[in-house]
């Protein structure tokens, strides 16, 4: 018997950015279902028409684009089970609402807003619905239906027992129905729940793995309901663990804003590379198999990951970790590729004309772990800061101020060198060095802070000397020598 291949789908709503917990669902979705060669499909839910926001769908379609997570069925693609946009499928969901109504799994509800608010304050119902509609009679409800009365659809819960399903990462999950509340399932205005539309929509659309957060935990039983009620096959549930981020105290909590970049748009924007997000949010909740390493492609993660892997426990999203991997990826980056991705980030106005930019971007390749980081790093091409003198002691290399008096003023005969470049003025050092009888790396210290201003600098000095230009590295040597005179 063929066995049948995972049919996952990512279905956001378009509320704004993509958040990097949606981000997570969205990428273990895709691996649940290309793993096994399946079919991952993109659905718009957009029934809650008040929190909609312009733009928001193209946000999503572009963040799956430039993370590879490429989709088989969606709004743009189209496929055998469209429309894929929620407000599109209107008619379906008033169809299966009726047959829920028919085969008495659903009841009308023709309660005004002000009763409803009323319950609130009732503490018998617990801020939830008193089950007021739920037995009228056949007649009533013609009758109340003919009068234009508005209405919803609720689902009727059994009140008895307990509702248990299976999940792939928590295992066994059971609810007492009495906790269940009648939950709507078409609202007054036409459109369907989220409760409902999203159970109509996966049983339609072939759907065999429901990928979301574990906060569905406790409400999927609801959805199991609704399943048994169509006659419907469940799907695998796979809830995710929740994603927290660290408090300045050392604590973790819920990932929110106040943490830092938690959407995808913000991280690109501060510099981090799309492939580097992807490998790390794939390691924050999942564990792959026989392997130590932490560096994975797409095409690894296809391969390597399974749902056993998930775990349960909830995973802690570290700046200082990603950080690290987006300097990886940048490191690995061709220096052509790295030039392209750079440039966008560079403030091009305020770079003297003297500066060799792609040697100036060449000294940062390997020494930054995002790109927002440059335009700081490259401030000492720009300007040449105000320094201490005592910049120049190193006991290291044992300078002190007379030491470095002495070496800038040698350093000032570099003015008769015609090929400036870093092999060149280099090897002018080291014969330097040599003629004063101190250690090349003296010299080199020196002539460092003489041009850059800077104890710590992307590059050593011959390097940072070659992007400077020859008429620049000597203007500031000369004022390294009048501040040590």
């Amino acid at each position: 018997m063929d066995v049948q291949k995972p049919v996952t789908r990512f279905a956001p709503s378009p509320t704004g950015y993509m958040h990097i917990g949606n981000l997570r669902t969205a990428l273990y979705s895709f691996l649940i279902a290309k793993h096994d060669g399946g079919k991952f499909i993109l659905r718009i839910e957009d029934t809650d028409r008040e929190r909609l926001v312009d733009g928001a769908v193209d946000i999503i379609k572009n963040t799956l684009k430039i993370t590879n997570l490429r989709y088989d069925e969606g709004p743009d693609v189209g496929g055998d089970h469209g429309p894929y946009v929620q407000s599109e499928r209107k008619d379906i969901y008033a169809e299966y609402a009726k047959r829920l109504v028919d085969g008495g799994h659903a009841y009308y509800c023709f309660c005004s807003k002000e009763r409803l608010e009323a319950l609130h304050s009732d503490d018998d119902t617990h801020g939830g619905y008193d089950r007021h509609c739920r037995n009228l009679s056949e007649e009533e409800t013609k009758k109340l239906l003919a009068s234009g009365i508005p209405y919803v659809i609720r689902q009727k819960m059994p009140l008895e027992g307990t509702t248990t399903y299976e999940d792939a990462v928590f295992g066994t999950i059971s609810v007492k129905n009495e906790e269940l509340q009648d939950q709507i399932l078409m609202k007054a205005d036409g459109y369907p729940t989220y409760n409902f539309a999203h159970v109509v929509d996966d049983h339609l659309m072939g759907v065999t793995h429901v990928v979301r957060g574990s906060e569905y935990l406790s409400s999927t039983p609801k959805y199991a309901l609704l399943y048994d009620a169509f006659g419907w096959q469940r799907p695998v549930y796979v809830h995710l663990p929740l994603l927290m981020g660290k408090n300045a105290d050392g604590s973790v909590s819920k990932l929110s804003k106040r943490h830092g970049s938690v959407s995808f748009q913000d991280l690109i924007k501060d510099g981090y590379l799309p492939d580097a997000i992807i490998n790390y949010i794939s390691l924050l909740g999942w564990s792959p198999k026989n392997t130590e390493s932490e560096i994975f492609s797409l095409d690894d993660l296809i391969k390597l990951f399974t749902i056993d892997g998930i775990n349960k426990s909830p995973a802690v999203f570290d700046f200082d970790k990603l950080l690290w991997f987006n300097g990886e990826y940048i490191h690995r980056l061709s220096f052509g590729d790295f030039l392209d991705k750079a440039m966008p980030f560079v403030n091009k106005d305020v770079i003297p004309e003297n500066v060799n930019t792609e040697k100036m971007l060449s000294l940062l390749h390997t020494r930054i772990s995002k790109f927002s980081e440059i335009n700081d790093r490259i401030s000492l091409f720009i300007s040449l800061p105000d320094y201490s003198n005592d910049l120049f002691i190193n006991k290291k290399n044992k300078v002190d101020i007379d030491l470095a008096r002495k070496i800038i003023n040698e350093a000032t005969e570099l003015e008769d060198v015609e090929v400036w470049d870093n092999d060149t003025i280099y090897s002018k050092l080291i014969a330097m060095s040599e003629k004063l009888g101190v250690k090349s790396g003296a010299v080199m210290w020196c002539l460092r802070i003489a041009v850059s201003g800077m104890a710590v600098t992307p590059g050593g000095a011959t390097e940072i000397m070659e992007v400077l230009g020859k008429k620049e590295s000597m203007r500031r040597i000369m004022v390294a020598a009048g501040k040590l005179a």
